[in-house]
């Protein structure tokens, strides 16, 4: 061995620099993990909350083995206890057991919202968008209208209109009129990408090519452009919650007995004075489930802007 090879090798071995990497799954990669997890803690917790909240929804019969609907005369306005971890309404029932089942009504409610946003937006940002002209100045100032007028009015104003002349107001009509009056926040953004997208060589080459333009719209202008519109659906689906509950704290969303959070608050304000926790827990389930789905948005923006 030349003394060349042997001082490389005492530098190999000293050095730190030139030291050998520790293998997948060391103890360092892990502390790396709970590093990063630290770092983001707040989003790992509203993905948390929000997890929670969707598995209320679809599988609420894990959660608790209470009837959300059985009256119990013998159990009515019970403060929280390990029994009744929410307390109990006026008829007796588990307030955390509507408060779980609650969460289907609600978050599907909001769901079909931002799903009726997103279709009815996507259309009419695309049409304006590619076709311009005329077309691109009576959509955007249909846009401009409806934008000028405060949203959750307008969704007042369409379900009472709704209910004024097809009659009965319910979680359906509610989500629609909460997805019509969102749809023009998503068609603005949707017309900006698609005059980006339109420009691009791939479309150039689809028009030259003969496609028909439903099939350049379909195929390239809307996927395309709905990249960006991600972290305003998680936006748009916290606000839609908000509107969803309103609108049945109104009683113009969900109908009793079936379970829904504004309409449990709802059912609590008469005793908020003597007993807050009908209407305290099923707000703050609310406040939680949004916040979470903000914090999940703007980590979706910025991610987006990378």
């Amino acid at each position: 061995m030349t003394p060349e090879s042997l001082a490389a090798e005492t530098d190999t071995g000293t050095r730190p620099d030139l030291a050998p990497e520790s293998a997948p799954g060391t103890p360092s990669r892990g502390r790396n993990a709970l590093r990063r997890l630290a770092r983001h803690w707040g989003l790992v917790l509203s993905v948390a909350v929000f997890t929670l909240a969707l598995l209320w929804a679809i599988v609420p019969g894990v959660f608790t083995s209470f009837d959300p609907i059985a009256i119990d005369n013998g159990s009515k306005l019970l403060p929280p206890s390990a029994d009744h971890w929410f307390g109990t309404d006026l008829l007796g029932r588990d307030l955390y057991a509507r408060t779980v089942y609650g969460a289907r009504a609600s978050l599907l409610g909001a769901s079909m919202a931002v799903a009726v946003a997103v279709v009815v937006g996507s259309v009419l940002g695309a049409v304006a968008g590619w076709f311009g002209g005329g077309t691109d100045s009576v959509v955007m100032r249909l846009i401009d209208v409806v934008l000028s007028i405060p949203g959750f009015l307008l969704a007042i104003t369409i379900v009472v209109l709704y209910t004024a002349s097809v009659g009965g107001a319910g979680l359906v009509p509610a989500a629609i009129a909460v997805g019509l009056t969102s749809a023009a926040t998503f068609a603005r953004l949707i017309r900006s990408e698609v005059l980006k997208v339109r420009a691009s060589n791939y479309v150039e080459a689809a028009i030259t090519s003969g496609a028909t333009t439903a099939t350049i719209l379909r195929r390239h202008i809307v996927p395309n452009s709905l990249a960006p519109t991600v972290s305003l659906i998680a936006v748009q689906l916290g606000i839609a919650i908000i509107w969803i509950a309103s609108l049945s704290f109104l009683g113009l969303g969900a109908q009793p007995p079936d379970p829904e959070w504004g309409l449990l608050v709802s059912d609590g304000r008469k005793y908020i004075a003597t007993r807050g926790w009908l209407t305290l827990y099923p707000a703050l389930t609310i406040v939680a489930v949004v916040l979470a789905t903000n914090h999940i948005s703007r980590h979706l923006a910025k991610r987006s802007t990378r």
